[in-house]
């Protein structure tokens, strides 16, 4: 089987990008430069494909970010909202149709390269607040592909029953280094600690028993305040 994988450099995409390697899966990595304020990301993803001998491509479409509205990922006007993914303020983060972006560039690649399979790091903890991360988005993506040329592509999604602690404990049975993967929308010189996706990414480690290596800035709350509040808001 040959994949394009989305490959962003964060937690789940390196989890993807080592259990399709040790599938023997063949395997072409392409990351997204859509202006993100986090972009140091794409240099964890071309450390891991030099790791693992895998092709690694970028796209630069830096010049979408004008037109993505003042979202806090491609705005750099727009905070970063601090807080769980279930609350409100997340929608800042939403960044607009950034998955059919991503991946009807990766579908391009992988018909012109005769793959099988788009693949992405979609889980079941993708929230709400993100409408293009729906399992009825990505449903009419993948017929949509499937359409696109005589050479069928399908979606592949192996981990959208997974948790994100599902998807940490199989990094750690991986042996990926976690130390090499960024998830903080900040993209400062450490993981914030306070932003969704960090909380998401400390929290996965907690629930799964795995060690996080991450350095977090020294203001950070510690991950059982950010368990506890979060079950408080549930």
């Amino acid at each position: 089987m040959k994949s394009v994988i989305i490959y962003s450099g964060g937690l789940d995409s390196t989890v993807l990008l080592y259990h399709l390697h040790a599938a023997g899966t063949e395997i072409a990595a392409l990351s997204v430069n859509y202006g993100q304020r986090h972009a140091r990301e794409i240099d964890c993803a071309r450390k891991n494909c030099a790791a693992l001998g895998i092709e690694h491509r970028e796209a630069d479409l830096r010049t979408l970010a004008p037109l993505l509205g003042d979202n806090s990922l491609t705005d750099p006007n727009t905070a970063v909202p601090k807080g769980h993914y279930t609350e409100a303020t997340m929608k800042a983060t939403v960044v607009p149709n950034r998955n059919m972006i991503m991946l009807s560039v990766a579908a391009g690649w992988a018909i012109s390269q005769k793959a099988d399979n788009v693949a992405y790091a979609a889980h079941s903890g993708d929230h709400a607040i993100y409408p293009d991360c729906r399992r009825e988005f990505a449903d009419a993506l993948d017929a949509a592909i499937q359409l696109a040329d005589w050479h069928a592509v399908k979606l592949y999604r192996p981990f959208v029953d997974w948790t994100k602690a599902d998807i940490a404990k199989r990094g750690s049975e991986l042996g990926i280094p976690f130390a090499d993967t960024w998830s903080c929308y900040e993209g400062g010189e450490k993981h914030c600690g306070r932003c969704g996706t960090c909380i998401e990414r400390r929290e996965a480690f907690y629930l799964a028993e795995v060690d996080d290596p991450t350095p977090y800035e020294a203001d950070a709350p510690s991950v059982e305040e950010l368990v506890a509040q979060f079950w408080r808001l549930s």
